[in-house]
This record gives structure tokens, sequence and C-alpha cells, in this order.
């Protein structure tokens, strides 16, 4: 059964939304006042999918991927950039208001740069037994097969073919691989997942496919099966030996950002602490000024970047410990002689940190985030804690998805 609507407004995850008698109906890439045909989708009533657009919106922009609209990977390909923008700011402006939290909002910092330079592809048997190897598809298990992804930056060249023969190898049932591609200093890493465990024939097979296409690395849930060279990433001075699936920020460009945001709001700080630290993306770099604790919940991670500060000269004294600071954070008594604070923890935010920095005297407290409304959570923690935010920058790294980073500036 079809219906015609007009959309009003865009949601939080990048969908068209009509306001009907029976409320908001979700209608996925269509745009702010347009006139659209669409068709039920049973079992969600408030889910429309669209047929046909009757009159399209001055803002509309042709998709740069053949996939898009396929493909799970993008929500917003069909909206100009500049209308995109505002909105990805505006996420942000929105989660503050919903917290109660008052504070100034910069201009979003574009940081696509030369795009993503880490994904990750699934590879699984289809109708017929064919291989497919590619991206979810929207709001579904399905895997849509693909052959090129513009938003990949250039050091990802290659990777979506070495997955393909990957995959042709380790010939994956109805049980998806997960094949986690992540561009380095010195070539592409893989790291492939839900394979089980290789035979000696097989490992041999890999081991001459990352030759050939010229891998810097390949393993297997983190065990190595081949390596051309180490994979590297310099991070400020230091030149950092990647684990295995190693967490980086999306873009080169949205880390060099993030980092520069830190690295401002710390300003002076002698000493700093750098929570959910990771590789060291911000204690590395604040090394080259402050004495830095670090400290991660990920021992590979730290291990890492342990390695990089002994290594590189021109550093101030860098403390890293393995520590899970969901459920052991750190203390307002250890955080005592910190200058400044700084946090980027994962999607779920750092509620149990918070609450001790809340408790602490610590001046300036920097926190890095990737999911404004949990950010919002937290924030609104530390202002009850006598904390005033001082502002927030978002920074958008995903481009035409609904993700928003931000750094935020918290003082005593």
């Amino acid at each position: 059964m079809t219906e015609q609507l007009t959309i009003q407004r865009i949601g939080h995850r990048g969908d068209g939304i009509a306001d009907t008698n029976i409320g908001p109906v979700y209608v996925p890439y269509a745009l702010p006042g347009e006139i659209v045909t669409v068709e039920r989708i049973d079992g969600h009533p408030d889910r429309r999918h669209l047929i046909h657009i009757d009159k399209p919106s001055h803002e509309r922009e042709t998709p740069i991927c053949k996939h898009f609209g396929i493909c799970g990977g993008c929500a917003t390909q069909h909206w100009s950039l500049a209308e995109y923008h505002i909105w990805k700011r505006e996420l942000v402006v929105e989660a503050l208001a919903h917290a109660n939290l008052v504070a100034p909002v910069a201009t979003l910092i574009d940081a696509h740069g030369q795009g993503r330079r880490r994904a990750v592809l699934h590879a699984r048997r289809g109708g017929g037994s064919l291989l497919e190897v590619g991206f979810a598809a929207p709001r579904a298990h399905r895997i849509v097969a693909i052959d090129r992804c513009p938003v990949l930056s250039n050091g990802l060249d290659g990777a979506i073919e070495a997955a393909w023969a990957v995959a042709e190898i380790l010939k994956p049932t109805d049980k998806p691989l997960d094949i986690h591609v992540t561009a380095t200093d010195s070539g592409i890493d893989m790291d492939v997942r839900g394979s089980g465990p290789l035979t000696s024939q097989r490992t041999g097979v890999l081991a001459k496919l990352v030759e050939k296409h010229k891998l810097a690395r390949l393993t297997r849930h983190g065990e190595l099966v081949a390596q051309g060279s180490q994979p590297t990433l310099r991070v400020g001075k230091a030149h950092v030996p990647l684990p295995p699936g190693a967490f980086l920020q999306a873009t080169a460009e949205g880390e060099a950002a993030l980092a520069r945001l830190v690295i401002d709001h710390v300003g002076a700080a002698k000493r700093v602490a750098d929570l959910f630290s990771g590789i060291g993306t911000f204690a590395l770099r604040l090394a080259e000024r402050a004495r830095v604790s670090a400290v991660d919940n990920e021992a590979p991670a730290i291990k890492a970047l342990e390695r990089a500060a002994s290594t590189t000269s021109g550093l101030k004294q860098v403390e890293a410990q393995t520590r899970d600071l969901f459920r052991r954070p750190l203390m307002a008594t250890e955080l005592k002689g910190f200058d400044a604070v700084v946090f980027d923890p994962p999607r779920q935010g750092a509620e149990a940190q918070v609450r001790e920095l809340a408790k602490s005297k610590v001046p300036t407290v920097v926190a890095v985030s990737c999911e404004a409304a949990t950010f919002a959570r937290d924030a609104r923690i530390l202002v009850d804690g006598g904390y005033k935010l001082a502002g927030v920058t978002p920074v958008d790294q995903f481009r035409y998805s609904f993700h928003v980073e931000l750094v935020a500036k918290f003082e005593r």
C-alpha cells in the first residue's frame, strides 16, 4: 500500500521525518520539503520505504557511490554538504539542550580529509553459494557486495580486492567473516575474525596472498598469519607499532583536528592524565610538552604506546598502565597533582570515571567523544560537580553518516 507524505525535517539517524496523524513517520533518503510516495513496511508502523520523489528538494545532490541506498554504510550522500554540516552541528546542540546544558558550540570542523583509513568488511556465502564481500545492507544482516568505496582513503586502495581474495581462501558459510582493514604508514594491515583455526596448508596460501597483494600484515583474531612489514603509524614525533585491529580515529585529518583541540585546551599544563588513551593518539603528542600518565584497558595498545615513547627522543616522561576504567576508574585521590585530564572513551561514555573526576580538584578536563548523547550525560555530571562547560567543538570524520565527534573543555 502506497501513500504520499511531505517531509518536514531530518532525524538523528539521517532519515526524513513526516509528521502525520499517527505521529512521526521515518523515510530514509528523503529530505525536508520533499513530497514523496512511500510504501508501508510490515512490522514497522512508523517507517516507510521510499518509492518515488514527487517534488525534490533544492538541497538534493547526486550520490557519489553507485551502492548508495543499497549499502548501509552511508545515510546522507543525497544531501548538500552545507545543509548536512548544519544538521551535524545541531545533533550536538540538541544533545546538550536535552541535558539542560548551556555552552557555546563552535562551527563544525569537516575532517573527512582524504577519507576513512579503516573499515570492517564482511564476507559470506549468499544465495546460490555466491561469495559476497562488502558492507551490511541498511538495517539488515544481508551483505551488499562491493568492488569500491569512495569514502575510503587512498591508503586502502587494494584492500577490498585483497579482502575478496582472503574470503575465497577461507570460504565463509552462513556465518560471516569480519575483515578489518587499516591503512598504515607501511601498508594495509588486515585482521580476520570468524574464520576458525587455520590449517598449515591454508596458512601457506594466505602467506602468498599477503605477498601478492602487498599487505603489511595479515592476522587472524590478532594472531600473526604473515607479515611483509611492521605496520606503524606516526603520532606526533613518535612512530607507533600498531597491534592487530588497533583502534584509530577514522581519518588522518580527524585525528589531527581532535589532537589540535586537545592540545589547545590543555594549554600549559605540566602534568596530564590521558584516560582511554589507546595507542597514544593524544598522550604522545602531549608528552612533547608535559609529563603524561596514559591509561587504557587494552594491554596491546598500552604496550605499543610504551614502546613508541621509549624510542622517541624529545618527549617528557610517559607513564602507561593497563586498567579497566569502567570497573576501576581513577579515584579522586589518584587524580591529585594533575593539571589536566583528557578522556576519550568508547561510545558508551565514561560515567564511572566522570563521577570520580567530578569529585576531584583537577583544574582542566578535556572530553573527546564519538557519541553526543553519552557525552551530554557525562558533561551533566561534571557540571553538577562544579565544573563549567567552557565550549564544545563538533568534528566530522564520518562523512555521510549520523556519527559526530566532539571535543569539550571543562574548567574549575
